[in-house]
């Protein structure tokens, strides 16, 4: 008999406890970001662009991850590894409407109403698949350019800013198209 009066005394203690614990976990960031989904949804509406789209090319190259590279002046030597130093001078844009959001070239900037006295417009140099504050899927472009290329990346969202508001401009789940000029790399 004390042992069932000890387990509900003690079943009592736990609900207790539990009930009183912080409703919201900081753990809990919500549902995990449906990679798979997105890619699929993004992959449609990229496939349309580029049926429509004119865009004056070399040649094209459609990178596993669902990254499309749109080569438009080859470059010459080496391709970057990861962990290289890559410069480039950048225009970033939405893909459903053109609007340029972010760019390393002072002029486009201004004429887009997104300069900001504070930023330095140089060209942007970063580590191929390191910290950069461009979506990943620009270091994914990068490594099938030679230095010296021209071309567009259209970087679907699980490779650009997924579903978050981190990029002012771009809304969640945006197809992002990056128009990229590889000035070199170490």
């Amino acid at each position: 008999m004390k042992i069932n009066q000890l387990c509900i005394l003690f079943c009592l203690v736990l609900v207790a406890a539990f009930s009183s614990c912080e409703p919201n976990n900081p753990y809990d960031t919500g549902p995990a970001y449906d990679v798979a989904g997105n890619l699929a949804k993004d992959s449609l509406k990229i496939v349309g662009y580029l049926d429509t789209a004119q865009i004056d090319s070399l040649y094209r190259i459609y990178d596993p991850s669902g990254v499309v590279i749109i080569v438009q002046e080859e470059g010459e030597g080496s391709r970057p590894i990861d962990g290289d130093m890559v410069y480039t001078d950048y225009i970033g844009s939405l893909m459903v409407d053109g609007v340029v959001f972010d760019t390393s070239i002072e002029q486009v900037a201004k004429d887009n109403d997104i300069y900001k006295e504070n930023v330095k417009y140089e060209t942007y140099g970063f580590v191929v698949l390191g910290q950069s504050s461009l979506p990943i899927g620009v270091s994914l472009g990068m490594r099938r350019l030679r230095s010296g290329s021209k071309a567009r990346l259209v970087i679907p969202s699980p490779y650009g800013f997924q579903d978050s508001e981190v990029k002012a401009g771009v809304p969640p789940n945006s197809v992002v198209i990056y128009d990229i000029s590889f000035r070199g790399m170490d």
